[in-house]
């Protein structure tokens, strides 16, 4: 493994990737670095302990509440969503279930809907990002729009479903999002480096995201993302906790029965399937990983367990890119 630290470092000097990656296989740890700047202004290092936006990369946090509620009997998959919410969507489709939400199939209208803008940062012209701080902030970007497909018609990630799924964690709990999050998930999970923190009041030993410019110009994404994540994205991770949390999904610490969520729901593309808020990537009709990912403007994020080497990995950028090529090269070698 010495040589695919060095293969790391190569990567990190052309790509300049800031962050930090830990590669764990089974008891022992084969890589752990960090790279790059916290906070460039203060030049503070990025290292082993420091907290990265993760984007999407926490969606597999909200389905495991959503599954942890199931297993609690308050919940189950077909419930339907104007059963369980009473919150007007005046053009949802009325079949759509909890099942439809968690796989991308339900159809409804997405916030962020990319055949319609590229640009995340658009989306905070006429909302202001710093009025986003509860899952119920959202609604007004996607509340009244039109439905796109028939529930189970096809697979659309959609951000969206992933804010009615926390906000059905908040009623079916009576707990906010976040605060049921981090008991029933972080906490047990030992994440202690690990939360739902506001861009406007980071804790210390928090990497700040950087948008960089072909120019050598940059700026925080302060201003480009909500003020605070939620059950579609936006949670700080460390590596070493990233990882914390696929030991105890994969030792049932989390849920008794893990499978659920790790079963290949929907087909995306030929080799890769949706689970409950994870992906699913099968050579050779077995599945070769189990992994999740989140890229948001300052943020790329990576994190994967792969069942047959029993190996586990999380590659946190504060950077828009850079995770991936981390990633690549950690498969390529092991």
């Amino acid at each position: 493994m010495s040589n695919l630290t060095n293969q790391l470092e190569n990567i990190q000097t052309e790509n300049q990737f800031s962050g930090s990656i830990l590669v764990k296989q089974g008891e022992l740890v084969q890589v752990q670095s960090s790279f790059g700047y916290a906070n460039r202004a203060e030049t503070i290092l990025n290292e082993k302990d420091t907290r990265f936006g993760i984007a999407s990369g926490c969606k597999i946090f909200t389905a495991v509440a959503i599954v942890q509620l199931v297993e609690e009997g308050k919940l189950s998959f077909d419930t339907l969503l104007k059963d369980v919410l009473d919150i007007s969507f005046s053009h949802f489709h009325e079949d759509v279930t909890v099942h439809h939400l968690l796989t991308h199939t339900s159809g409804i209208p997405d916030y962020f809907d990319e055949e319609v803008m590229d640009d995340f940062e658009e989306l905070w012209i006429k909302t202001p990002m710093y009025h986003i701080r509860r899952l119920y902030d959202f609604l007004p970007l996607f509340q009244q729009e039109q439905q796109k497909f028939i529930p189970g018609e096809k697979f659309s990630y959609n951000n969206a479903g992933y804010i009615v799924l926390g906000l059905i964690v908040e009623k079916v709990s009576g707990m906010l999002f976040t605060e049921y999050v981090q008991q029933n998930i972080l906490d047990k999970a030992g994440m202690k480096n690990s939360g739902y923190f506001a861009l406007d009041a980071l804790p210390a030993r928090t990497a700040i995201g950087y948008i960089d410019f072909e120019d050598g110009k940059w700026k925080t994404n302060m201003y480009s993302l909500p003020i605070q994540g939620g059950s579609d994205g936006g949670a700080f991770v460390s590596a070493e906790d990233m990882v914390l949390f696929w030991e105890a999904l994969i030792q049932g610490n989390l849920l008794k029965d893990k499978t659920i969520l790790l079963t290949p729901h929907v087909q995306e593309e030929e080799n890769s399937y949706y689970g409950y808020g994870v992906w699913i990537e099968k050579q050779e009709k077995e599945v070769y990983k189990y992994h999740v990912m989140g890229y948001d403007p300052g943020v790329s994020f990576h994190s994967a367990y792969y069942p047959s080497s029993d190996l586990v990995l999380a590659v946190c950028s504060n950077k828009s890119k850079g995770a991936y090529a981390m990633l690549l090269e950690v498969e390529k070698s092991c």
